[in-house]
């Protein structure tokens, strides 16, 4: 027995060792550039900055670099009451467990099932001899069965790695969707600041108007103006009205967003007005790294890649279906004919012995198999390729938008100016008898306008400016992926 032992033992060794089936898995190159091409005119105030070997700036909660307390606070609701991030985490907690599935091929598997059973054989069965006949029989049994399957290919440890893979890539796709939500959250609530104060400046455009509608009847009453000037007041005003409606109903939308991403029906949820222009936020330096360290700070980058990795382990597994598997069943037990002698040592029983099977024709099933994991594996560096272009592409837009509206907003700045004081002008003309009406309404409408687009062009940088931090990573690193 101890003889037998040793050399099944010695037989076992190298064959639960194996080999591996299927190509060792090599990080595809991905499309660079040597620095993204919109870093060359950097000015200081744009909305970011080259970024430094020390630099921490976007580490942790990256929406406290706006200094808006209240955009800190919704922030701070989102991880506990989001559903949609609560969906991405108990998808990485499911996909944590088919790790666990999987390694748990590695072990053999154990089962026992005790029966206790009497038989009756009839006496007219056609017994040959006729002298083995028997009115029946009774068994009493305690099986121990054991079934472990040796990875001679890799199958199984394919199989454990290729489950790691898809964690780690579910876990990339919660930080993807922490990310999306907490930036999400940051755009919507600019808009309702920008909204608050568009609505504030309509408002102060309705009284203005209204003033100017009040004089201008009292002009046309004193005879001083024709009534079609107090028809082109009064088309001012309602249309300014109109314009005033129309903000209510996007900052409305707005704000019902942002309950929606705090886990709150829009009913139970309001945000007071809190114009953009009244406290602007600040506008931090966004970091930027060179291309190739983009590739580390992209949770979305890091799960393509986790999972063209795991593509690459289906190739293996689909392989290893052309060779043999061979497995080792045992069996051992006690079996008795009463409980008197069920449990004594002459009652035991033991069975061991390997066992190989191999299919030897298939109709062409596991070639299929195997062609169909080579071409998902193909399909996943596409995915990690384009993944890495959507990336580049997402940062470039930003920057340039950001730089380009840090120039546009000074011009903006001297055209609101200049549009202000044209309305004075012409007002003041107005009333002195000088001009007609419709000068004073052709100046009401572009100093509204550029009044307008003074508080649009805040929103859109800082918008953009959120984009950049979201498009770089918002300080996540491979890193931090989990070891599992």
């Amino acid at each position: 027995m101890k003889r037998y032992l040793v050399i099944v033992t010695g037989l076992a060794i190298p064959l639960l060792s194996g080999c591996m089936l299927g190509p060792k898995y090599v990080k595809p190159s991905a499309p660079l550039a040597p620095s993204f091409k919109e870093t060359t005119d950097w000015k200081e105030g744009d909305g970011w900055k080259i970024a430094e070997p020390e630099d921490a700036l976007l580490r942790g909660k990256w929406w406290e670099l706006y200094g808006d307390a209240k955009l800190n606070g919704l922030e701070e609701q989102v991880d506990p009451s989001n559903q949609t991030l609560k969906i991405a985490e108990a998808n990485f907690r499911q996909a944590r467990t088919a790790i666990r599935f999987n390694r748990a091929a590695e072990a053999p598997t154990i089962g026992t099932s005790p029966s206790i059973s009497s038989i009756r054989g009839s006496a007219n069965q056609p017994y040959f001899p006729a002298s083995l006949a028997n009115n029946g029989s009774g068994e009493l049994t305690l099986p121990f069965d054991l079934s472990y399957e040796i990875d001679l290919w890799g199958r199984i440890r394919r199989s454990v790695t290729a489950a790691r893979e898809e964690a780690q890539a579910s876990a990339t796709d919660l930080e993807t969707a922490r990310l999306s939500l907490h930036a999400e959250l940051a755009v919507d609530y600019f808009e309702v600041r920008s909204a608050d104060a568009q609505e504030q400046l309509l408002n102060d455009t309705v009284e203005a108007y209204s003033k100017a509608l009040e004089l201008t009847e009292n002009r046309f009453e004193g005879g001083a103006v024709p009534k079609s000037d107090v028809a082109q007041a009064k088309t001012q005003l309602e249309a300014a009205r109109v314009l005033a409606t129309e903000i209510k109903v996007q900052r409305a939308q707005y704000e019902h967003a942002l309950a929606i991403l705090i886990g709150e029906p829009p009913a139970a949820f309001s945000l007071p007005p809190i114009p953009l222009n009244v406290e602007p936020p600040a506008l931090p330096s966004v970091p930027v790294t060179l291309p190739a360290k983009l590739l580390e700070q992209r949770p979305d980058i890091a799960a393509a890649e986790r999972r063209m990795a795991a593509a690459n382990e289906q190739i293996g597994i689909a392989q290893a279906a052309y060779y043999p598997t061979l497995n080792l069943a045992a069996a051992a037990g006690l079996e008795g004919s009463s409980l008197l002698n069920w449990f004594n040592w002459p009652s035991r029983f033991w069975a061991v012995g390997p066992s190989m099977s191999e299919t030897l024709f298939d109709g062409g099933r596991r070639r299929a198999t195997t062609e169909s994991a080579k071409a998902g594996y193909d399909a996943s560096i596409a995915n990690y390729r384009q993944t890495v272009l959507t990336s580049f592409q997402q940062v470039e837009d930003n920057l340039v938008v950001l730089r380009e509206l840090s120039t546009e907003s000074k011009q903006q700045h001297e055209a609101t100016a200049s549009a202000q004081e044209s309305l004075r002008l012409f007002q003041n003309r107005y009333a002195g008898g000088v001009d007609t009406y419709l000068q004073v309404v052709t100046s009401q409408t572009t100093a509204l306008a550029n009044e307008r687009n003074d508080i649009d062009l805040m929103r859109r940088r800082l918008e953009a400016n959120v984009l950049l931090i979201k498009a770089v990573g918002g300080g996540w690193d491979v890193s931090a992926l989990p070891k599992l």
